[in-house]
C-alpha cells in the first residue's frame, strides 16, 4: 500500500469515526468555527489544567476533511499545554500550505493532512479547527470563520489569517 493510501484511509476512518466527538461537559474553554464556502461548522470546548488540556471534544456538521481533521487534532492534543499546541499548530499549518513542508515525526497521524495541500480550496477545511482551537485556547469564546461576514450577529469574529 502507498503512504498516499495510508493517509487517505486515515482521513476516510477519521470522518466515519471521529474521535472526542460530541458536548464536552464541563468546559472551561470554547469557540465556534465556520467555513461558509464548504460549510464547515464546528464548535470545540475544552477543559483546561492550568495550562495543559485534560480534555477536548468537538460537535458540529462539515466535509470529511473537516471532520477528520478536527479528529485528528483532538487526538493529538490531549493532554498537551498550550506551549505544545501552538507548536503542533505550526507545524500543521506548514504542512498544510508549503510545499516544501515535510511531516516529521512530532506530527504522527497528523501527517495524513499531507496531501490536503494539493487541494488549495480544502486548505481552509483542514485548518478550520485548528484556527477555532486557538481562539478557545484565548479565552474568547469567538466565532472564527474562514471569510469575514458583513455582519457578526454576536461575539468577536476573526478571519483566519494566512490561509490562501
Amino acid at each position: 500500500m502507498e503512504l498516499r493510501d495510508l493517509y487517505r484511509d486515515v482521513i476516510l476512518d477519521h470522518n466515519r469515526h471521529p474521535r472526542n466527538f460530541g458536548r464536552l461537559d464541563p468546559a472551561n474553554a470554547y469557540a465556534e468555527g465556520h467555513n461558509p464556502l464548504c460549510g464547515d461548522r464546528l464548535t470545540l470546548s475544552v477543559r483546561l489544567v492550568g495550562d495543559r488540556i485534560e480534555d477536548i471534544r468537538f460537535e458540529g456538521k462539515g466535509c470529511a476533511i473537516s471532520t477528520a481533521s478536527a479528529s485528528l487534532m483532538s487526538e493529538a492534543v490531549k493532554g498537551k499545554d498550550r506551549a505544545a499546541v501552538r507548536q503542533l499548530f505550526e507545524s500543521v499549518h506548514a504542512l498544510l500550505t508549503q510545499q516544501d513542508a515535510l511531516a516529521g515525526p512530532e506530527l504522527g497521524k497528523l501527517a495524513a493532512l499531507s496531501g490536503v495541500r494539493e487541494f488549495p480550496a480544502r486548505v481552509k477545511c483542514a485548518s478550520l479547527c485548528w484556527h477555532t482551537l486557538n481562539a478557545a485556547l484565548e479565552s474568547d469564546g469567538g466565532t472564527v470563520t474562514t471569510e469575514v461576514p458583513d455582519e457578526v450577529p454576536s461575539g468577536p469574529a476573526r478571519k483566519m489569517a494566512g490561509e490562501p
